[in-house]
């Protein structure tokens, strides 16, 4: 019986969009065992995952070197026959290169990917991540890669099943990145739109944007940011009339539940492979040629040439026309 070792060590999206690989090696290798390893604080993406045995969890936020060799350990002696390795990054690398897999796979952009046996060439141009993804196991599967998926469980859609009852719509305001989040005032134009009920989502941290956004308006307006786990968000997107995001996490939540989704990219692109997947998917963005655009694969935390004009071209009859066209 095979035995595969994913490895995606980045950040929330990355690792939902990763879980494509899982759905497909399940399929084209039923009697395998799949492993999956990525950094702490992601565990919960793959709770009820009935297609991987385990997922291996590495501390990267505290004694992030001392952590990366007691996971050596233990994937060694593991003794995986496949270890298959998305994260482009150098410790990611070494770790693969030091598993004692026969069979190790990852992308030529990688430091170490001297050392696997096979590697793949990675590009951003116009291929969506799930794509690019695929291209690491066609050999064992085929070029066809499968949609993400997460598994929210009987008591994830228990909880938010109160907030079900009237149709609703969710909005997703916040990013990590200053540059790929819409501003405030264009949130408030969005949820102009709407009479449903609207609940605002996002972690911990995005709490007080949401709650000076829910301010900002009259209306059923409800901040549940920080309130929910992963699943649990995932719960509540599945059955939505509509979800509002940027280029962030909440869009690959989107995706892996088939939620219909409005994307809206401001600093960057979908091209850099980072769309939409859901059947009912919008994508948003200036309609003004800029020269500064894209700016970057992740954003920055203001923009760079201080005018912002790729959120701040973006207009409110682009969003409430959306596929009308």
């Amino acid at each position: 019986m095979s035995k595969f070792l994913i490895i995606q060590t980045a950040f929330i999206g990355d690792v939902i969009l990763a879980t494509a690989l899982v759905e497909k090696l399940s399929v084209a290798h039923p009697k395998a065992k799949i492993d999956f390893l990525l950094r702490k604080g992601n565990e919960e993406l793959l709770k009820n995952n009935p297609r991987i045995r385990e997922v291996l969890i590495w501390d990267k936020a505290e004694h992030k070197f001392a952590n990366l060799i007691k996971i050596i350990k233990e994937v060694r002696q593991s003794g995986y026959d496949t270890v298959i390795n998305i994260h482009r990054f150098g410790t990611s690398g070494l770790l693969t290169a030091l598993s004692g897999a026969k069979n190790k796979i990852g992308f030529n952009k990688n430091p170490w990917s001297f050392l696997y046996s096979r590697s793949i060439k990675h590009s951003f141009d116009s291929i969506h991540e799930v794509d690019r993804n695929q291209g690491l196991i066609a050999e064992i599967s085929d070029e066809v890669a499968a949609k993400p998926r997460l598994y929210p469980d009987k008591q994830d859609f228990a909880k938010v099943a109160r907030y079900k009852r009237d149709p609703y719509v969710c909005i997703a305001p916040n990013s990590i990145w200053f540059t790929k989040q819409l501003t405030l005032d264009k949130w408030v134009e969005v949820m102009s739109l709407h009479t449903e009920q609207i609940y605002l989502i996002g972690g911990p941290d995005d709490r007080s944007r949401c709650e000076e956004l829910a301010a900002a308006l009259m209306g059923s307006i409800t901040v549940l940011a920080g309130e929910m786990t992963f699943l649990e968000t995932a719960a509540l997107m599945q059955d939505a009339q509509m979800n509002y995001v940027n280029d962030s996490a909440p869009l690959h939540i989107a995706s892996a539940m088939d939620a219909p989704v409005t994307a809206i990219y401001c600093s960057t692109v979908p091209e850099f492979g980072f769309g939409p997947l859901s059947t009912n998917s919008k994508v948003v963005q200036t309609q003004d040629v800029l020269e500064c655009r894209p700016c970057g694969l992740h954003g920055f935390e203001a923009c760079p040439k201080g005018h912002f004009n790729c959120a701040n071209g973006i207009e409110i009859d682009q969003i409430a026309n959306v596929g009308q066209e």
